[in-house]
């Protein structure tokens, strides 16, 4: 029989449900605003009636500087972990005051000055990032855990269970709490999985798991806590599985055909409100009477917040494009070339720019598939964990999602977390961490936090290599607003571009080549140190401009040397960074060769970035001044035949005949591509 209740277990389950209460208030007000005639809250909403009691017996046993994650169905665990309920109903109504601005809607609200790191609407994806706030809170051995939460159909998804696994390796201290309404979106859950206890699932990983009644908070808040005291032991993550009804639809404008009238009468008779004021008139803790007149006071007290936020001003229109990456710092004053010089290879530099910022700067931190015992497939990492230790230097467990999004969750921690994916064809298994997660925080919290993350990729095509490991992929991540994209061609600039990723304020991604890993090059390693941003002009010509970025530049340069023996004068541009682009030194480039421009790369050609620069110059230069041509690989998959290569990949031979071809050319319309 369970223990009799104290009169402190009575004083918390009067308190829950006033708790209870003003979230199931806060719900019924978004359904009623989402789905009146003239709505204030504007697109889906997804509601956690039937769930209020998880939030409220959770946060009970959490402790002060415990964080939590939440789904897109988070607004209980928004309000219980302090979000101000005027300022959070604010957002929801896209009001200017609202915790984000107008910007996170219903399903991402984020606020991660509080508490509350935030919702995620995509499902699963906030599992990684928990691993990421608890590996920082096991660094910095503080006694703090990271609650993450996640539906029923979540369960399915290979990010979360990515998660589990990270989590799993290292024994963080991740709670891992399943809100289980039996459906997945519109799909019975037990008609997916089979499972009546997807507790279970945790057996795999070696998890402490405990499926519980998540209508009553007394059981949430005990398991809860027996759960933190496990984690903090250093036992590993828990999951808590907590079985809760789904009192209304998947959103706020479900007419939920599909689901059984059983179903649904099932689900009102486990109203949680409702069974607590049952057990609280049953205790003799308070009366129907007594509830009633609390809910009136709530009621009031409610309605005066509403009236507050519907008299509340809209956003300022003129805002809409500010905060999406922090302003470029001006160039240093210091010249390029300073100090002692040294000849090394461009993946030297690169383990060269990591040895320095471990040396310099504690919160830095490089980890990812085989960069520590082994050193990286290339080297890049070579001895770095020997130096640094395991703590910062580290190998993770064959989980792109689980690397990225601890990434993220390490960056909000404070941390300067540097990433390895050893090729860029398997970032496209994990993007969500990359777009959908960093390169949104800075915009929705307006400045006020972000995710610096620094993430290594190396891409292009070397012989041998096969379609799945040859791609080029910086157009792509180009068009993400809210990341910073690099390609160093030199092995000064691998060493510069790395350390400014590493110092700057935004998420970035630095695309180095594998075909260039072994060329030596002259580096400056106590030069001032570099923005994430600027083109480098490496020679200066009047007839054509020779422009390009990353593996191409080699061939771009020896294109000119030929083009020069030609008596041809021509300029060379190395663009580096993709995002931003430097429109500045680039148009006045291309306007001191009479508009004239041969565009190069390896990426193959529709979609390339290459269409995107000769727009931006034909805006920027104006009409009539421009005449281009783009020499790329063309549409094809890569071939592993290095004679097959060979006859796709941009050559100097190639670029070389696309300038001769445009001096030679007078007529403006007659634009070519040399693939």
């Amino acid at each position: 029989m369970p223990a009799p209740l104290t009169d402190t277990d009575i004083e918390f389950l009067v308190s829950s449900y006033e708790r209870m209460y003003r979230i199931r208030q806060f719900e019924q007000s978004a359904l009623d605003l989402s789905t009146s005639k003239e709505a204030l809250i504007a697109g889906s909403v997804h509601l956690c009636a039937g769930q209020e009691a998880v939030p409220v017996g959770a946060m009970a046993a959490l402790g002060p500087c415990d964080r939590v994650i939440a789904t897109y169905r988070g607004h209980g665990w928004a309000l219980e972990t302090g979000v101000p309920a005027q300022e959070f109903f604010a957002e929801l109504c896209h009001r200017k005051a609202g915790v984000n601005g107008g910007r996170s809607g219903s399903a991402l609200v984020t606020a991660p000055n509080q508490r509350f790191i935030g919702e995620n609407s995509i499902v699963g994806a906030g599992g990684p990032i928990a691993c990421g706030i608890a590996l920082a809170a096991k660094m910095e051995g503080a006694d703090r855990v990271c609650l993450v939460t996640f539906g029923d159909g979540a369960t399915s998804q290979g990010a979360l269970h990515e998660a589990f696994v990270f989590a799993a390796a290292y024994k963080l201290p991740v709670i891992f709490v399943c809100e289980n309404n039996g459906w997945s979106e519109m799909t019975p859950t037990l008609s997916i999985t089979g499972l009546d206890r997807l507790a279970r699932r945790a057996n795999g990983y070696g998890m402490a798991s405990a499926t519980i009644d998540g209508t009553d908070p007394m059981a949430v808040k005990d398991s809860i806590a027996l759960a933190r005291a496990a984690v903090l032991g250093g036992k590993g993550p828990a999951l808590i599985e907590c079985r809760v009804p789904r009192l209304w639809g998947h959103y706020n404008r479900d007419i939920e055909h599909y689901r059984p009238k059983s179903d649904r009468e099932d689900s009102r008779a486990r109203d949680p409100l409702a069974l607590l004021e049952a057990r609280l008139c049953a205790l003799g803790a308070s009366s129907a009477e007594e509830l009633a007149i609390l809910r009136g006071r709530l009621d009031r007290d409610w309605s005066a917040v509403l009236d507050t936020v519907k008299a509340m001003p809209l956003p300022d229109a003129a805002s809409a494009a500010d905060h999406v990456v922090a302003p470029i710092p001006a160039a240093p004053s210091a010249p390029d070339q300073q100090g002692e010089s040294r000849e090394i290879t461009y993946i030297q530099a690169v383990n060269e720019a990591l040895k320095r910022e471990l040396t310099e700067h504690s919160e830095v931190m490089v980890f990812g598939e085989d960069v520590g015992h082994a050193g990286g497939i290339f080297g890049a990492t070579r001895y770095l964990q020997r130096d640094f230790g395991a703590e910062r230097v580290f190998d993770t467990p064959i989980a792109e999602a689980a690397i990225l999004g601890s990434a993220v969750g390490l960056a909000l921690e404070g941390k300067r977390p540097v990433v390895e994916i050893m090729w860029a064809d398997f970032l496209l298994v994990a993007l969500d961490q990359i777009i959908n997660q960093a390169a949104n925080i800075r915009y929705l919290t307006r400045g006020t936090r972000t995710a610096p993350i620094v993430v290594r990729v190396q891409q292009g095509a070397t012989p041998g290599s096969t379609a799945q490991h040859s791609q080029s992929l910086e157009a792509m991540l180009a068009h993400v607003p809210g990341l910073r994209v690099g390609l160093p061609s030199t092995a000064d600039d691998a060493y510069h571009m790395l350390r400014a990723a590493i110092h700057g304020a935004d998420p970035t991604v630095i695309i180095e080549s594998r075909a260039l890993y072994q060329r030596t090059g002259t580096v400056w390693p106590d030069a001032a140190r570099q923005a994430t941003a600027g083109a480098t002009l490496r020679r200066a010509g009047t007839s054509v401009t020779l422009l390009g970025w990353g593996a191409v530049m080699p061939a771009v340069e020896a294109a000119a040397d030929a083009l020069a023996e030609n008596c041809i004068d021509v300029s060379v541009l190395d663009l580096r960074w993709l995002s931003p682009v430097d429109w500045g030194q680039l148009c006045a480039t291309v306007s001191a060769t009479g508009g004239r421009v041969v565009v190069v790369h390896e990426a193959n050609l529709t979609g390339g970035f290459g269409a995107e620069i000769v727009a931006g110059l034909a805006e920027r230069l104006g009409p009539g001044a421009l005449s281009f041509r783009r020499v790329a690989t063309p549409d094809v998959r890569m071939p592993a035949s290095p004679v097959l290569q060979a006859a796709l990949l941009p050559d100097a031979a190639k670029i070389m005949a696309a300038a001769k071809d445009l001096l030679q050319s007078n007529l403006l319309p007659q634009n070519e591509e040399y693939v």
